[in-house]
């Protein structure tokens, strides 16, 4: 016995000695920064370079925390679906006495668990949008030099489970944080170093961490399969592809129509290849292959292709489809849709992120009493058009059965011809 206890002693010595050893080796100071008008534009600029406003607009986020807790947050309404173990809440994040609770999906009074959703809600759903709330109430911002270059310190100082951690966020030249460093109250070591460089690009607009890497013994988290999207919006957008009957849009093979009486296009959109044409070129432009395009001036083919003349169509057709086909790429590739109220009606708004010659441009749809988009207000993101209103008007359905416009009216009384339309098989 005096032997074991001897060994277990021993043990516990080499462990303590160790974890002396290393807290001097690797604690760092907590640094002290800037605080004022410095520190809080360093934060704009990392909210800018987020999305922040996405964020805020964003309904619903789902993602786990080490494959233990499981969380789906309906962040409009306030309230998030807890999950571990045989426990389930509805928890209510506005007012937690509106919480439900259920243990084995039987419900339950159980204030004990209560409380572990809030501190598992509260420290899980920080490793996923921390970067989000660092204009929160009772946070401090200041501003520290760190290796040369500036990075953002904030202090929690009020809110959550442990006020009082501060956050050093280590910027890129584009003001995106990769990393961060932290001083809290349940890590005795300070400076601990984190990763949060491994995004995911969201249905929502945002990039949202699916996994961190700590510098406390390589220790890694998990964020599980991450989500976040926009409910409300997606609903309103499949109601007015259903009006324009997109269905038969898909299925159309091809497509033909002029812009403004200046440029023609007979589009195969089932092989997705163009006839562009325009002043004395013509097109056979290949989208997703440019290099197979063909080019003709005045009817001669041209046996060396001019790749300007080929961009050149690349961005006509980018353009002047979008004001044929654009209700109907709601759901395209880097496409985010939320919900706005304009003057009492609901409307949508599409943001497109990636894609076409324009990326960042959005668009603020406005609907008939049957779904079909009447109008939009543009907002380009080089900010010649901010709210600029436009019809979207005398639809048809074509002959493949699908809804197209042919016509649209601008607020100075401009009018765009899409010309003769016709969508065929």
């Amino acid at each position: 016995m005096k032997k074991f206890l001897k060994i277990t002693g021993t043990i516990l010595a080499l462990f303590i000695g160790f974890f002396v050893v290393y807290y001097f080796i690797n604690n760092e100071d907590l640094p002290k920064g800037k605080k004022g008008k410095e520190a809080d534009a360093l934060a704009i600029k990392m909210f800018n370079a987020i999305h922040h406003e996405a964020f805020e607009n964003t309904e619903v986020l789902e993602w786990s925390f080490r494959a233990q807790n499981f969380y789906k947050w309906y962040k409009q309404k306030g309230i998030v679906e807890v999950k571990w173990d045989e426990n389930k809440v509805i928890l209510n994040t506005k007012d937690n006495s509106k919480s439900v609770i259920f243990i084995n999906k039987k419900k339950v009074d159980n204030p004990e668990i209560l409380q572990k959703a809030i501190r598992y809600f509260n420290n899980d759903s920080f490793w996923l949008v921390a970067p989000y709330k660092i204009f929160d109430p009772g946070t401090e911002r200041s501003i520290v030099n760190y290796e040369g270059k500036d990075a953002l310190l904030i202090t929690y100082t009020s809110g959550g489970s442990t006020p009082g951690d501060s956050y050093l966020w280590i910027l890129d030249d584009n003001y995106f944080p990769t990393s961060f460093k932290m001083w809290t109250s349940i890590i005795p070591i300070g400076g601990v170093s984190g990763s949060w460089s491994d995004w995911k690009n969201t249905e929502a607009g945002i990039k949202l961490p699916t996994k961190h890497t700590l510098s406390l013994f390589g220790m890694e988290i998990s964020m599980g399969n991450v989500k976040a999207y926009n409910q409300k919006a997606n609903l309103l957008a499949h109601k007015i592809l259903k009006a324009i009957k997109h269905e038969n849009y898909k299925n159309t093979k091809f497509i033909e129509w002029s812009f403004r009486g200046r440029r023609n296009f007979k589009w195969d959109k089932e092989q997705h290849i163009v006839d562009v044409s325009w002043d004395k070129f013509k097109v056979i432009l290949h989208p997703q292959a440019k290099e197979k395009s063909t080019v003709y001036f005045e009817g001669i083919k041209q046996e060396d292709t001019d790749e300007k003349i080929v961009k050149r169509a690349w961005d006509i057709f980018n353009n002047d489809s979008f004001w044929l086909v654009a209700p109907h790429k709601l759901f395209d590739d880097g496409v985010v849709r939320t919900i706005e109220n304009i003057e009492n009606e609901t409307a949508l708004r599409v943001t497109y992120t990636s894609g076409g010659t324009t990326p960042g441009d959005s668009y603020v749809w406005l609907l008939d009493e049957n779904y079909v988009p009447k109008s939009y207000k543009m907002y380009l993101k080089n900010g010649r058009m901010n709210g600029t209103p436009a019809t979207w008007q005398d639809w048809i359905t074509t002959e493949s059965g699908t809804l197209l416009p042919t016509n649209h009216t601008f607020s100075g009384g401009n009018q765009l011809s899409m010309g003769e339309v016709k969508g065929y098989n």
